[in-house]
């Protein structure tokens, strides 16, 4: 098995591929997303074209000269605009398919055929919201048995929401693992997680607080776990961002009243939070990412772009403005992505 040191999962929206694009190429290219589509709207078939097109243009822009994989959980492939772009784009770009054995047989056969075409492989999500069930390694097999041998093929096992209340993560993973892993010759294992709050209101003492990240505790059980595989998996999780966020629809309007900085340390997320609706002045913004700056774990500005936009926002006075929802998304996604595959090649993701 091998594979990329880290793999992100990612919405394809505005911010996440600015964060992208803003990383360092040694952190890029150690790094491969897993995109996924989210819910498209249109009023009709030539309108969700267009607007399927553009959003997979400008992350096959993105990357061009990386490797990724694109899911579209939400594709209905018997809609000409999927039908025809998906595939596509899957055969001839550097996106690699992804299909899920609970998915459709139209979705998994595009998908499939799409592996065979280009030749970069198929990825497949199994999702794992909760418990373990047997039946779901028996619909992979029949999915794998469908995909051929000749197709390099990547586990992708996403167990969504990992959060300090779910303490069995870990167990259910190896359960997963133990059943999947010897299904075929993986190219890739990864496990992929989001361990940021649905909600942070409880997190908070006056507009400031802190998440543990429950998922890279997982992930460090299931490598100290003693199995075969376990060396050989990878980590990924869903950025500074909840699971949950990933399947909005694209022109979701509903936005909170309030702005968020966040920040990622060996153990949890630092949360900065301001109130943002109307805004007609920075210094609440300021205020939050100077405390951010202020924190024990911060690593400076030339740690990543990100750390520099923190560092930048923090001044009294300054040039530049402070952004908007998409810019803090876009941000502290730059810094936690590098700050994690930075702890991964440097093997103090190996605690003792």
């Amino acid at each position: 098995m091998s594979g990329p040191l880290y793999v992100p999962v990612l919405p394809i929206r505005t911010h996440a591929v600015a964060a992208v694009k803003d990383l360092s190429s040694p952190i890029r290219d150690r790094a491969a997303p897993l995109w996924t589509l989210p819910v498209m709207t249109a009023e009709d078939t030539d309108e969700l074209r267009l607007s399927v097109d553009k959003e997979l243009r400008r992350v096959a822009a993105v990357q061009k000269y990386t490797p990724a994989w694109l899911d579209a959980p939400h594709a209905d492939l018997s809609e000409p605009a999927y039908a025809d772009l998906l595939p596509s784009y899957w055969s001839h770009t550097a996106l690699r398919p992804v299909t899920d054995p609970d998915f459709p047989a139209a979705h998994q056969a595009a998908a499939t055929a799409s592996a065979r075409d280009g030749g970069n492989g198929l990825g497949i999500r199994v999702r794992l919201p909760g418990t373990w069930n047997d039946e779901l390694a028996d619909r992979t097999a029949v999915l794998l048995a469908r995909t051929g041998p000749e197709v390099r093929v990547d586990l992708l096992l996403d167990l969504q929401t990992v959060l300090p209340s779910r303490p069995d993560a870990g167990k259910e993973a190896l359960r997963a693992l133990d059943a999947l892993v010897p299904l075929a010759s993986w190219r890739t294992v990864a496990t992929l997680a989001g361990g940021f709050p649905d909600d942070v209101d409880g997190l908070l003492d006056r507009e400031r607080g802190e998440a543990d990240r429950a998922d890279w505790d997982t992930w460090h059980e299931i490598r100290a776990s003693g199995r075969l595989y376990a060396e050989f998996v990878r980590y990924g999780d869903y950025g500074t961002q909840p699971a949950r966020n990933l399947g909005r629809a694209a022109d979701d309007s509903d936005r909170s009243r309030f702005g968020l900085l966040r920040y990622t340390t060996e153990r949890s997320f630092p949360l900065a939070r301001f109130w943002a609706e109307k805004r007609g002045e920075t210094g609440v913004t300021r205020e939050a990412a100077r405390w951010i700056t202020e924190l024990a774990d911060f690593r400076g500005e030339g740690a990543s772009k990100g750390d520099l936009w923190y560092q930048q926002c923090a001044r009294t006075t300054g040039s530049k403005g402070t952004g908007n929802a998409g810019t803090w998304n876009q941000v502290g996604n730059v810094q936690h992505m590098t700050y994690v595959v930075r702890c991964l090649a440097a093997g103090d993701a190996v605690r003792p």
